[in-house]
């Protein structure tokens, strides 16, 4: 028996400003889906996942959503006002015994529910709207960039609580390992279509560039039955005195066919323009220390970056890699140890703020008001790498079109945003990049090619980013960020980084004071060789005591919660769900308490 969607769009078209989005589009959600939603930046897919949230009306067409299902929606600018804390936007819609389940989610996503909402931070907006979300538990979750201002554990914790859901979801994300992690099928937006396969996003680069293959050769066979017919028409007018009339409007209908055809978006004309060259020692950091409101932030750091080297910082957001950045390239003092820049040095900022870009100001002069970009006595030119250039033309390089050009920047979307601040950095010429979350917002094929410009930029790269995939194709050493003021140098990029990290664990453990073979001997003779607990089995037994109260003071939470006994005929859909999650921590806590008596059982023997 065919299962009944969760969500129907029937022949939708929708469009603004007078381009067309989407026309005569239908697709169906079902149940336990995992999509990867994906499509260049300006596609269409946030707005596609609106109509799908019911946000955004359709000019023509339906929505369709079965009684009794919910559909929930992570916004990517949460509108907060009304809200005394994070907590209270989290938690509306719960009832009071359900407020355990913002507080679970505020621990993984790193968000603090008592922060007053006019103290906090975008991206503790955006925590806020992912727990709210994670927190009312509806049948199909609709998540727009999920993972942007998570850091890598908060990222983590999302996949794993994705990975363990049995409800649907869909995805929009610029993190190729998050969406290869957990996708099954993928809706790729493309020139106002939509194209389902049932495949995760791990294989949709090899089907996008099969498509665009046999896109390619049909344009190819087109263009040559187009030559060919009208190379018919002109010579047969000296031929024959009355030509085939059919023949000549079915090349008219040839010619409209290719007409209709929309090509493809271009990848963006960017490129890194190296200044002078750098001394061989880029930077030299010897037992740096500093402190903010007594927190120690880095303490007796060092590090040696030499010309050529891609350094990533990585780490829990607020454990201080900016700060450290800061440091290493001038910009802020240590409280102790030296740092020590090389010669000849020409830096060039990325800053995750976007703090560079004024939002009421146009694209047009936010490049032309840029001092090392002005054109003295050129208003509609820009200096780039040294040489001039049209500002529209610079900004159609960028994929701008010249109807932005005098747009204001606050109209633009994180990719858009993103895409301009790279256009200022790289008009001028550089030997020191300092990307601070270059990747946010950024569609597959820009950071593609992102990633291609740093391969072969000749100078110096220091790196912030929680894109493990993109850390992976760049970094060639990762300073981890472990908090308490430890920095840690390995060689390579994020699993590179995890590997060794895994090794050095188990490493310290095995050295901790090892006996000598002779002693191992006498020891095997005194007592009969018992099994002891491993590095995991140990921290699993460290956390499980943990692990037990949270599951017991949620498990009393629902029995308070399930204990009204108007519940049922009140609210029988959260009846069910209430039930169910009773069931399912009930089951965990049995298991965490069989694993623990084993463990503990284990550990007493050896």
């Amino acid at each position: 028996m065919a299962q009944v969607p969760l969500l129907q769009l029937s022949d939708i078209s929708l469009t603004f400003g007078g381009n067309p989005v989407f026309d005569a589009l239908s697709l169906n959600i079902q149940p336990g889906d995992r999509v990867a939603l994906v499509g260049r930046n300006g596609s269409g897919k946030s707005t596609l996942m609106k109509v799908m949230a019911g946000l955004v009306e359709p000019d023509k067409g339906s929505r369709t959503v079965p009684p009794g299902i919910t559909v929930g929606y992570m916004e990517q600018d949460p509108d907060l006002s009304g809200f005394a804390t994070l907590g209270d936007y989290a938690a509306q819609g719960l009832e009071p015994g359900e407020m355990y389940r913002v507080e679970r989610a505020g621990e993984g996503l790193k968000f603090d529910p008592a922060r007053p909402v006019e103290t906090a931070s975008g991206g503790e907006r955006r925590r806020a709207a992912l727990a709210r979300l994670m927190a009312s538990d509806p049948d199909l979750m609709l998540l727009d960039e999920p993972t942007n201002h998570l850091d890598i554990e908060a990222i983590g914790w999302l996949e794993d609580e994705l990975r363990s859901t049995r409800k649907a979801y869909v995805l929009i994300s610029h993190d190729r390992r998050f969406l290869t992690e957990l996708t099954r099928a993928t809706l790729w937006v493309d020139r106002g279509q939509v194209r389902r396969q049932d495949k995760g996003f791990a294989a949709f680069e090899d089907w996008r560039e099969k498509t665009w293959d046999e896109e390619d050769s049909a344009r190819h066979k087109l263009d040559r039955k187009i030559k060919a017919e009208a190379r018919w028409a002109v010579e047969g007018i000296s031929a024959r005195r009355k030509r085939n009339m059919g023949r000549v409007r079915a090349l008219g209908d040839l010619r409209s066919e290719r007409a209709s055809m929309i090509r493809r978006q271009g990848t963006a004309a960017m490129e890194l323009a190296s200044g002078p060259t750098s001394g061989k020692k880029v930077i030299e950091a010897k037992g740096v220390t500093k402190a903010f409101d007594g927190k120690t932030i880095v303490r007796d750091f060092n590090l040696t970056v030499m010309r050529g080297d891609r350094i990533a910082f990585v780490g829990p957001n607020g454990v201080g890699k900016t700060t450290l950045i800061k440091m290493l390239t001038g910009e802020l003092e240590p409280d102790s140890g030296t740092v020590t820049l090389g010669t000849n040095l020409v830096p060039a900022v990325f800053d995750q703020t976007r703090a560079q870009l004024d939002p009421d100001m146009t694209l047009w002069d936010s490049l032309t008001g840029d001092k090392d970009m002005r054109v003295s006595g050129k208003a509609d030119q820009v200096l780039v790498r040294g040489e001039p250039r049209h500002v529209v033309a610079y900004l159609k390089d960028f994929l701008f079109d010249e109807r932005q050009a005098r747009a204001p920047v606050r109209s633009l979307s994180g990719g858009e945003k993103a895409r301009l601040l790279l256009a200022r950095i790289m008009a001028r010429e550089s030997n020191l990049l300092v990307l601070d979350e270059p990747t946010n917002d950024l569609d597959v094929e820009t950071l593609d090619l992102l990633q291609d410009l740093l391969g072969d930029y000749p100078g110096t790269v220091l790196l912030i980013s929680h894109d493990r995939d993109f850390l992976d194709r760049v970094a060639t050493t990762t300073v981890a960020m472990e908090g308490d003021g430890r920095g840690v140098i390995y060689a390579g990029g994020w699993s590179d980084y995890r590997a060794l990290r895994a090794e050095s664990q188990l490493d310290v453990k095995d050295n901790i004071k090892k006996p000598t073979p002779k002693e191992v001997q006498q020891k095997q003779q005194a007592k009969p060789q018992k099994a002891k607990l491993s590095f995991t089995e140990k921290h699993r037994l460290d956390e499980l005591p943990a692990v037990i109260e949270r599951l017991e003071a949620e498990i009393a939470k629902l029995t308070d919660y399930l204990s009204d006994p108007e519940l049922f005929t009140r609210e029988p859909v959260k009846f069910r769900k209430a039930t169910e999650a009773m069931a399912e921590r009930q089951e965990a806590l049995s298991a965490a308490e069989d694993e623990w008596l084993d463990l503990e059982e284990k550990a007493s023997e050896s």
